[in-house]
């Protein structure tokens, strides 16, 4: 039986909260319900999908290294992608919050992608309809 969606995935959180602050604040999810487990997290939703789990330091494993912004030890995973709307808008909160981006506008398609990193190093890319980029 074939796959029918992507159903979520998961960061193991070097900062449990910052990381939760950062996909709340910035990537614009939500916290909600998550099953009573016996390890620190979260699950964050975008819309009414779990869609990003996060997992904090379990007293079992060892520390999760400082690997923010640096995509070389974020293992295989090289960035995870929403469709987003509010192009002005996620441009200005990554500036007020001084979080560096790369806006590439895809040829033929003209929609525009903002790529940026999390607090775990992990990139991030939105992707906005053709709609919203700006006339050249």
């Amino acid at each position: 039986m074939p796959a029918v969606s992507l159903n979520h995935y998961t960061i193991l959180a070097r900062d449990l909260e910052a990381t939760k602050k950062f996909y709340t604040d910035i990537v614009g999810l939500k916290v909600g319900d998550r099953p009573p487990l016996n390890f620190p997290g979260y699950w964050l939703y975008c819309g009414d999908v779990p869609t990003v789990h996060l997992i904090g330091h379990r007293a079992e494993n060892e520390p999760i290294p400082d690997s923010a912004g640096d995509p070389a030890k974020t293992g295989r995973l090289d960035h995870i992608a929403f469709a987003c709307a509010g192009l002005k808008d996620m441009k200005a909160t990554l500036e007020q919050n001084s979080i560096k981006y790369d806006e590439r506008v895809l040829p033929r398609l003209n929609m525009t992608q903002l790529f940026y990193y999390d607090p775990d190093g992990i990139a991030v890319e939105c992707n906005f309809d053709a709609a919203e980029t700006p006339a050249r």
